[in-house]
């Protein structure tokens, strides 16, 4: 060994030995060079991936030639009188015609990742047990190729303010099957060569998620866990004999019975639903249509991993290092793939994982999108501020997005939010990947940044899922929050509330400045939010300078209290709110109505838009 230990052998395999004044525990640094297959006694780099390309030369996504607006939704929340307790995507399909009536150019939505369909309870859109596929709750009740039998309590389902997301899965995976058994198919949309071709074109990898989740089924019958982690060890190996045995059993029963092929059917049911919502928000005039999010991991006990554990780096989870916000670091608890094996593959699982994501897109988020350069990896059962950040191959992995991107057409974004390499924001827009701005964070020395300041190659909107709206901003609903589930003291709550206040003040003279409140505004004063002060900050995000502008539905329409709150699991009812108002409504909401009136004034599109005088009869 050198006089630096084994720190040579890290920094060949692309570890981060130290950063920010922390040194890198010697056990950290062993577990990443164990996962990555690296014996430091003995190293053998040949596998090890070239992280000196240049990141210039990947090419350039595609980028929206005149400044556009969209919509932003998270899916479950969306209410509907034929809808099933949660909403879908033909709820989906019907907002993207309401937007696109307004003047929107994209509906973003959630991730629609395939989350673990026999333990509905973990239904965090950011842990997903496969980005590959798809979420099947979504799946719309009224458009199978059957007939589905109404449960006993839909109605209760319906009028819930939160999603019930136990009783929904039982609801709908039990109607579903009754489908399936009777009537699969038809003579028109849902034609069996069209699941057969489906079922083809996604191969290997479609077979094993759904073998995975009937196994998931067998196996919470059994008294064991949805999650493979929890398994019999022979069945934790998708090649073992006892695997191939369960499937052979499947494939022996009518196909009525077939639980495997059952699960098949339901991915091409969500397929095609979705692909049929991104149809319908291009016909109705969309520039871009649909707007998906690509989370930045999966779970380490789900599909994604007992599919392809040699994808996987075992032993470590994905996360982020102590900050200012977080003293002892984050644990996402999301698995990571391996650089190496991705490497040695040529990059097609992560081709394939974008290009799962464009097939029903005009646009894609990719989350924490430093992931494309590197992940702060914390060895299992050890504590968040022991990680490290490993490095991936940058260049190859931008190049790829590029490529997809300009093979669909479609919009790429990238999540760049909290710490960001020096440099990175830079080489995202060398490739045509717009960067997100908030407005919440877009201040500094006491001041918002007026709109001219704002970066052309960027999304704009006021906040995230992980933020409040501005409704609830402007009580400081968010900051009481985090005091009520002890995530700050009371003594940072209450400097936190200060700094709000002057926040408020700050917010309302960048409006004025800009001209979207009158001179002399007092609004700042206001316990609540204004209408006038709502209208004029989405004004203000449309007059900045940026490509993109997200308006988020639940600042219009409800519901104003938090989608997410960072840090909290079941204190908060994160994931389970839904709108206060059905989707028959929205149109013609008033607050909708002057909000899209504004951005299309500012932002006009070559189709559709509403008439009348929303902005003056709101404001």
């Amino acid at each position: 060994m050198s006089e630096n230990g084994i720190d040579p052998i890290c920094w060949r395999a692309g570890i981060t030995t130290g950063y920010d004044g922390r040194a890198v525990p010697e056990g950290t640094k062993r577990a990443l060079l164990a996962a990555l297959g690296i014996n430091p006694e003995a190293p053998d780099f040949g596998s090890v991936p070239d992280f000196s390309a240049d990141p210039a030369s990947a090419g350039s996504c595609p980028v929206p030639q005149r400044p556009a607006w969209g919509l932003f939704c998270q899916l479950y929340e969306l209410r509907s009188a034929r809808g099933w307790g949660i909403g879908d995507f033909a709820d989906l399909a019907r907002l993207a015609r309401i937007a696109a009536a307004a003047g929107a150019d994209f509906l973003g939505v959630n991730p629609l990742h395939a989350l673990f369909a026999a333990e509905p309870e973990r239904y965090s859109p950011f842990t997903p047990s496969n980005r590959r596929f798809l979420n099947v709750l979504y799946i719309a009740m009224d458009d199978l190729p059957g007939k589905a039998r109404a449960p006993a309590g839909l109605k209760k389902l319906r009028a819930a303010d939160l999603v019930d997301y136990p009783r929904v899965a039982a609801a709908k995976l039990e109607a579903l099957a009754a489908v399936f058994a009777a009537s699969p198919f038809d003579a028109g949309r849902w034609a069996q060569a069209d699941f057969n071709d489906f079922c083809t074109e996604k191969g290997q990898m479609l077979y094993r998620h759904a073998l995975f989740e009937a196994l998931s089924e067998a196996m919470v019958a059994q008294g064991h866990g949805a999650r493979w982690t929890s398994w019999p060890a022979a069945w934790q190996a998708v090649e073992s004999p006892e695997v191939a045995a369960f499937a052979a059993q499947a494939q022996a029963q009518a196909q009525a019975q077939d639980r495997v092929r059952f699960h098949l059917w339901l991915q091409w049911l969500a397929a095609r639903q979705l692909a049929a919502a991104q149809m319908a928000a291009q016909a109705a005039g969309m520039g871009i249509g649909l707007y998906l999010d690509l989370a930045v991991g999966e779970a380490p006990d789900g599909s994604a991993t007992w599919s392809d554990p040699g994808l996987t780096l075992h032993g470590l989870e994905v996360g982020a290092p102590p900050d200012v916000f977080s003293q002892g670091g984050q644990n996402w608890a999301l698995a990571a793939p391996s650089p190496v094996a991705l490497a040695e593959r040529g990059w097609e699982p992560f081709r394939a994982l974008i290009g799962a994501q464009l097939d029903y897109a005009g646009a894609l988020r990719i989350d924490h999108a430093m992931a494309l350069r590197q992940l702060f990896l914390i060895p299992k059962d050890h504590p968040a501020a022991e990680g490290t950040h490993l490095a991936y191959p940058f260049a190859d992995l931008l190049r790829i997005v590029a490529e997809e991107a300009r093979a669909r057409g479609a919009v790429m974004i990238g999540e760049d939010l909290g710490w960001v390499p020096p440099g990175f924001r830079a080489l995202l827009g060398q490739a045509g990947i717009l960067t997100m701005r908030i407005l919440y964070f877009a201040q500094e020395w006491g001041m918002f940044d007026r709109a001219s300041a704002w970066p052309e190659l960027a999304l704009a909107c006021l906040s995230t899922h992980d933020l409040p709206t501005l409704a609830a901003w402007w009580k400081a609903d968010d900051i009481a929050a985090r005091q009520r589930y002890g995530l700050i003291s009371d003594a940072k709550a209450a400097a936190d509330l200060a700094r709000r206040a002057d926040e408020r003040v700050a917010l309302v003279n960048a409006l004025i400045d800009g001209g979207h409140l009158p001179p002399g505004a007092e609004d700042a004063a206001a316990p609540v939010l204004s209408n006038a002060v709502l209208l004029a900050t989405h004004g203000f995000l449309a007059a900045t300078r940026s490509r993109l502008v997200g308006v988020r539905l639940a600042d219009l329409v409800g519901p104003e209290a938090a989608t997410n709150v960072p840090g909290t699991i079941d204190a908060h009812p994160n994931w389970q709110r839904r709108a206060p108002l059905d989707l028959a409504e929205i149109a013609s909401h008033p607050a909708f109505l002057a909000v899209s009136a504004a951005m299309r004034a500012a932002r006009p599109c070559d189709q559709g838009g509403l008439s009348g005088e929303e902005r003056v009869r709101f404001g």
